[in-house]
């Protein structure tokens, strides 16, 4: 992947931390022990389809199916590479004409938050490469939390998951039940519907974000999180990225 455009943010992490199969690739890639991680806001065609050969091989991995197509109207993608190699990415669904990905099983539960004037988004497509520190995941979350709650003003996120994935988000993330399992068609197998009001995200944020291995016994990811005094710079590069965006 050769990514041209400036990312949102970049931190680095030990190369241990980086899988193995991305150290392979790039020995070159490493610098003094530590390894740059970039992230990136839709990022170039090349980066895309990176992404979509990540999400292919841990969904197959994992034995589900996957929908193919990277690019919707209502729909950001965030990569995060290392090197030019994609190690991680999302997407985020926005519901700004009543539909997300979750509708399609959920419907009857998201129309209970629409009800209530809630403004819902939808993490989805989340694929973290096999080894990556647990940083590469945070940053992914952060950020699109920024964009989602301080950008566009959204109140909640709501993600269907795997019946064995529940207690890792509700730990590691805080999210709570919102719906019983369901049969998801698109990766054809059962989901959970889990929601996660963003206020209570930035909390957990301005609580342990920075904090890494000090953060004493919290267990949650929220450590891992930028400290909140880097949001100002993520959400202005963000916001440039925007309207770049819109101008092109």
């Amino acid at each position: 992947m050769r990514v041209e455009e400036q990312p949102i943010v970049s931190f680095q992490v030990p190369a241990s931390a980086v899988g193995a199969s991305q150290l392979e690739c790039r020995q070159d890639a490493r610098t003094a022990g530590l390894q740059q991680v970039n992230v990136h806001i839709d990022a170039s065609a090349d980066g895309l389809a990176a992404a979509g050969s990540l999400l292919r091989r841990m969904y197959a991995w994992r034995g589900y199916a996957l929908a193919d197509g990277m690019g919707h109207a209502n729909r950001i993608t965030l990569v995060a590479e290392t090197g030019g190699l994609a190690i991680g990415t999302m997407s985020l669904w926005f519901d700004r004409q009543g539909a997300l990905p979750a509708d399609e099983e959920f419907g009857d539960r998201l129309d209970l938050l629409r009800a209530q004037g809630r403004r819902l988004c939808e993490p989805s497509r989340l694929a973290i490469d096999k080894g990556m520190s647990k940083r590469v995941f945070a940053a992914l979350i952060h950020v699109s939390y920024i964009y989602a709650h301080h950008i566009q003003g959204f109140s909640d996120y709501v993600i269907e998951v795997n019946p064995r994935h529940v207690t890792f988000y509700k730990r590691m993330l805080g999210f709570a039940d919102f719906g019983g399992e369901r049969a998801c068609a698109r990766v054809g197998a059962p989901a959970v519907l889990l929601r996660l009001p963003l206020e209570q995200m930035g909390a957990q944020i301005r609580q342990w974000g920075g904090l890494m291995e000090q953060h004493g016994g919290e267990r949650s990811f929220y450590p891992y999180f930028f400290a909140l005094r880097e949001e100002a710079g993520i959400t202005a590069r963000l916001v440039a990225s925007c309207v770049q965006r819109s101008a092109a």
